[in-house]
Order: structure tokens, then sequence, then C-alpha cells
């Protein structure tokens, strides 16, 4: 009897802390242009998933190659679930994560025993928190019209700036960041002139010279746009070949490749991103430091860390990788932020709230020690907007998972 005693109080030493695990699919482009952006991004999950590992959990995660393209986006996710993978990153495209985030809804409506759950990295439509928001999708990133808020709040601070021009990608994204830039300006900043308009097709365009053609011949002193991996740096490096001497308020000149790009203009400074945070902001640990040394460059996806923080949060509070148990568990859940701010998922629609920063680029100075992709040039805050200020109304009705 007394062994019999002592086996199961082993055995109930040994399962309370049998490792949960997590097996994530990571449904972005992998091939083309769009590839180096998102095995970025993946490598940031690995690193987290590396991290996270341990005596309450055990993360795998397993790359599919959508292509950049919507329907190739549900094809992969089927065979992930066919392989027994429940839980999807995915963000690159919204035009793919729009067609994802519709494919899991339809998928668990008919699988309740079977549902999956939709991490959102970087698609920022802000319908995806709105009129097409889910039970099991998860915003880790602010939405277009966030950020472009944030953008406008700060170019209202900028009274030199009197002609504006947009130039952005023809799709759902690159449509919205056009929309959001036209209301806001008009909002906060009427005397401003938009001097040009374009939508371009997404990555397929080799030499944008004809576009900042038209941006030089337009007078304008300010560009805004939403373009992201290739379609940014081959923007600016057109804009460094015509010696283009405007400002520029991005939302991606801090993602892979962009930097150096940016260099190339020579606009110390006059080039602006909204991001959640970068690297010479004082950190909590040394994870920019560890990722640095491991893949020469910046831990500039920080999103990825909060996203990954926040999951095994939830796999830890309730000892489950089971979907509908992490949605409830991720549903209102708050962390502090590696830059010390606090992020929630608001219950209401699944968007994460955190405090934005707007940064800009250039030489290294005072307060500023990192560089990025050894170009000499570094990040600083040019200004900030609170997590409670991005936190723009919802239309969604949040139906139960």
């Amino acid at each position: 009897m007394r062994s019999l005693a002592f086996a199961a109080v082993l055995f109930a030493a040994t399962t309370s802390h049998a490792q949960v695990p997590v097996r994530i699919a990571f449904i972005d482009p992998l091939s083309g242009p769009a590839a180096a952006v998102t095995e970025n991004a993946l490598n940031h999950l690995r690193v987290m998933g590396e991290r996270l590992s341990g005596q309450d959990a055990r993360y795998e995660i397993t790359g599919f190659d959508n292509k950049l393209n919507a329907q190739e986006a549900i094809i992969q996710a089927q065979k992930a679930i066919d392989a027994g993978i429940r839980i999807f990153i995915a963000g690159n495209s919204s035009a793919a994560a729009g067609a994802l985030n519709e494919f899991v809804a339809k998928h668990n409506e008919r699988n309740p025993q079977q549902a999956v759950l939709f991490l959102n990295i970087s698609a920022i439509d802000p319908a995806l928190t709105n009129d097409k928001c889910s039970p099991a999708h998860f915003r880790f990133d602010a939405h277009a019209d966030m950020k472009m808020l944030a953008l406008v709040k700060f170019i209202a601070t900028q009274p030199q700036i009197k002609r504006v021009y947009l130039i952005n990608q023809d799709y759902s994204f690159g449509q919205a960041v056009r929309a959001a830039a036209l209301a806001m300006l008009k909002q906060h900043r009427p005397d401003i002139e938009v001097v040009g308009d374009e939508l371009h097709p997404l990555a397929k365009i080799n030499d944008f010279s004809p576009y900042v053609a038209k941006i030089k011949a337009s007078n304008a002193d300010s560009v805004i746009t939403g373009n992201w991996g290739n379609d940014l740096a081959l923007l600016l490096k057109s804009a460094a070949d015509a010696n283009l001497q405007t400002g520029w308020y991005t939302y991606y000149a801090s993602g892979i490749g962009s930097p150096t790009a940016v260099r190339q203009t020579g606009l110390a400074h006059r080039v602006f991103a909204v991001i959640e945070g970068h690297s010479n902001i004082q950190m909590s640990d040394s994870l920019d430091a560890d990722y640095r040394a491991r893949y020469g460059g910046s831990f500039n996806v920080p999103r990825a860390r909060l996203l990954m923080d926040m999951l095994h949060d939830a796999v830890v509070k309730t000892k489950s990788a089971e979907p509908k148990a992490l949605a409830a568990a991720l549903s209102g859940a708050s962390r502090t932020t590696m830059y010390g701010g606090t992020a929630t998922l608001r219950a209401a629609d699944h968007q994460v709230l955190q405090d934005l920063y707007v940064t800009s680029f250039g030489p290294l100075e005072s307060g500023m020690t990192l560089d990025e992709e050894k170009t000499g040039w570094g990040w600083k805050t040019a200004g900030m907007v609170k997590a409670v200020d991005t936190a723009l109304p919802t239309s969604c009705k949040m139906a139960a998972f």
C-alpha cells in the first residue's frame, strides 16, 4: 500500500508540472518579394518560443508558405489542420488574413470540436476587429486607423507641413491607410493640401522612379505611405536616386531592409515610422542584445514578443493549448510590454491597445546607442500616443466562441 501511495504522489508531482505541447502554424509568404519580412517575423517567433519553452509549455512553430495569396492561405491552413495544428499566426497581407479569418470562422462553426485560433501579428485592415471581428481572432498590432491617428496627431504639431502626397498599395490595407489619411488630415490639419493620391499594385513594382517623379512634380513637402517590404524599400531607393527632399511618414520604415533604404536617402530624422517601440528605448531585459548577437539585426518586431508572451500567459493559466480555452483567457487579458507600458486585448473586439511611438531615423546622437542594419543610424522617439488614446471605437458585435 505504501508503494502504491508513493507512486500516486510521484504521478501527481510529475503531471502537475507536465509541459503543454503548443503547436503553431505560421501562415505567411515565405517565398517571393515578401519573404524577407516574413522570415524575419518567423525568426522572432521562434526565438520567443525557445525562450518560453520550459516547465509549463513546449512551443513548436512551423512555417506554411501562402505565397502572398489569399486562396493559398486557406490551402495552407487546411494543411495545418490536417497535421493536427490548431493555432495559426499570420499577418503579412490583410487580404490573406481576411481570407484566413473567414475560413477560421466557417471551420469553427462546422467543426466545434476541432476549433482553431487565429493570432494576427500584423494584418491591420481595421475591418478585422470591426465588422469582420471573430471570437477566434486576436490582433496584436494597432490597426491602420489607430496608427494613422498617431501619425496625424504628430503631423498636426509640425506647422511646416503644407503639401502631402499619399502613395499606398492597392489592396484592403493600402486602401484603409489612404482613407484614414484623407479623413484624419481633414479633421486635424484641414489646412494641409493633399497634392497626390496614388494606389499601386502590391509587390509588383520593381522600379518606383515614375511614381517618385510624380511626387517630385507635385512639390509635396511630405509623403504618407503604408507601404511595407520591398514596396517601401524600393520606393525609398528611387527617392534617394532622384534626390527627393520630402519628409516621409510611414507605418513600416522600421521593417527589415527599410532602414538601409532610409539611410540611402540621406534624410536624417526626416523619415518617421509609427511602431510599438524601438531598440533605443530602455528595455526590460537582454532580448534585443541576444537577438542581435544571433541574427545580426535588432528585435524589430516587438509584437512578436507580445503575442508569444500573452499566449504563454494563457497556456499557463489554462494548462491547455485548446483554442476555446485560450481564447477565453486572452479576451480582456493585459500584460506589461518590453518597453514598460501595458498592453490589453480589448474584450469587445480582440484588438490590442498599447502605447505607440512616432520615431525618426538618423545618425546616432545623445540617448541613442544602437543602430539598425549596420547603417550607423538608429531610431529615436519623436512622439508617443498612450494606449488609452489609441482606443478608437469598434463596430464589432462579438459572438460567442
